[in-house]
């Protein structure tokens, strides 16, 4: 992917959303990224600068939504899931759909499975990465 913009000014590889959604998700995605949760910022760091093998964004808007984790090239979401996500799972559930009608694939962690088995994860991680 280049780094020419197209007629909307934004960059080939930005071309996961419209044009007009990405601009008003991007806002919203920086401020995120700038107030990560602590399960965010451990995760990160084993999925930045290519460390599993592939790149990753995060906070990246996707359709309507914005992905915690994404690898654009493997077409691979990633999603932490807190206390939150307990009690909103049909939520996940239709999100989880549009985003595999858009040809990406979600693996979701909870905080606990982060802190309490993070080889496990990474593992999990690795296997869809070649999967």
């Amino acid at each position: 992917m280049g780094n020419d913009k197209n007629k909307f000014g934004m960059k080939d590889c930005y071309k996961t959303t419209s044009p007009d959604r990405y601009r008003n998700l991007a806002d919203k995605a920086k401020g995120m990224r700038t107030k990560p949760t602590e399960a965010e910022k451990l995760l990160w760091e084993y999925l930045r600068a290519n460390r599993l093998g592939a790149k990753f964004r995060r906070q990246h808007p996707l359709g309507d939504y914005i992905a915690d984790f994404v690898c654009l090239e493997k077409r691979l979401v990633i999603e932490l899931d807190g206390k939150c996500h307990e009690q909103d799972r049909e939520h996940d559930e239709l999100r989880d759909n549009l985003l595999l009608k858009l040809g990406y694939r979600t693996v979701r962690f909870t905080n606990e499975e982060l802190f309490g088995e993070i080889e496990c994860v990474l593992t999990k991680i690795r296997n869809c990465l070649n999967g």
